[in-house]
């Protein structure tokens, strides 16, 4: 097994996670480099654990990825139990129009761009992110996929749709072709500033700047159409994993960078309809050929690991003891797990 487990933030991880964020090259929307909102991020977190909870609402579950040996935090992950409430969740809705006449031979559909409020959304996946030094270690499956066997475990705490927000194209200069035509002349701020200051919160200026009509995408340059629904070179990976997962496009982008917005039923998720239960017995063989999955305490206290697994005569999940501790259980204590 590596040394690494999946886990609740804790109001410990303060300076761990300053530093983690300070290392993304471009940043993250939702965790910004700022330690009063990164520790503000930490307490809602700390509430959305609340045992009481049992509806989805505005609730933000933040999880790390601890290396064991080392101590440090080199990851996260996250799930918004429901997007919009007191602030309204924004998107691009592409809509088509047909556009005919008969006597020219005429007769096309053009896309048109809507601004879309939502108040009472669906749950969405966010917050992902893997230190560099680490993703060759196989670890962007365990942060990504060990989310849903918490929403599997937990079903009445979120929707039964999520959604994931894509993180859109960016040119070779770091600007956004989409923004830069779209956004720009309306805000007065680059690409970044803009989604910084939404991702720390303030959606008022979206309401009172965003263009109030819709946007005929034709009439747009060429550049920013080219891009609407083509994710980061960064986010082509996660894209992929997602659409295995049985992810689909969906007609409405990011309104910032017009990345893609992807959706599934959790229940329909593969990891989630192939998630299985399990006691578990301490044991490796040393011949044996175990299949990699991912292994969760099945607790709100929530573990989760990935290494090779096994069965025994009896049927229980054979794991080392260093599993057990990383998940903090017991020989014989019950475990979900899915395999890769």
């Amino acid at each position: 097994m590596k040394p690494f487990v999946l886990r609740p933030i804790a109001e410990t991880d303060l300076s761990a996670l300053t530093e983690l964020v300070g290392s993304i090259a471009d940043g993250l929307t939702s965790l910004p480099n700022d330690p009063d909102y990164l520790e503000s991020k930490i307490h809602a977190s700390l509430r959305a654990f609340y045992p009481r909870i049992a509806q989805p609402g505005g609730e933000h579950y933040l999880f790390v990825l601890e290396d064991l040996e080392k101590g440090d935090i080199i990851g996260t992950s996250g799930i918004q139990a429901r997007v919009g409430g007191f602030e309204p969740f924004y998107t691009y809705e592409i809509r088509w129009e047909k556009q005919s006449y008969a006597p020219l031979r005429i007769d096309k559909d053009i896309g048109v761009l809507h601004l879309k409020r939502s108040h009472k959304g669906p749950s969405e996946i966010c917050s992902l992110f893997l230190h560099p030094d680490y993703r060759s270690y196989g670890l962007g499956k365990l942060l990504s996929l060990g989310r849903f066997l918490f929403m599997k475990r937990f079903p009445t705490r979120f929707d039964q749709t999520v959604i994931a927000e894509m993180r859109g194209y960016i040119n070779p200069e770091g600007a956004s072709p989409f923004w830069e035509a779209v956004g720009k002349p309306f805000f007065d701020k680059d690409f970044y500033t803009a989604d910084i200051i939404s991702g720390l919160g303030d959606k008022g200026f979206i309401e009172a700047l965003m263009p109030k009509h819709p946007i005929y995408i034709p009439l747009l340059p060429a550049a920013a159409q080219s891009v609407i629904g083509h994710v980061h070179k960064d986010t082509e990976a996660a894209l992929h994993m997602l659409r295995k997962q049985g992810f689909a496009e969906t007609t409405e982008v990011d309104i910032f960078d017009a990345g893609p917005l992807i959706s599934a039923r959790v229940g329909q998720i593969k990891i989630v309809r192939e998630t299985r239960s399990s006691a578990t017995a301490v044991g490796v063989p040393k011949d044996a050929q175990g299949r990699m999955a991912l292994i969760s305490n099945g607790k709100l206290d929530f573990r989760l690991v990935q290494c090779s697994t096994w069965f025994d005569a009896e049927e229980r999940l054979l794991l080392s003891e260093r599993a057990l501790q990383a998940l903090q259980l017991n020989p014989g204590d019950t475990v979900d797990y899915a395999f890769l």
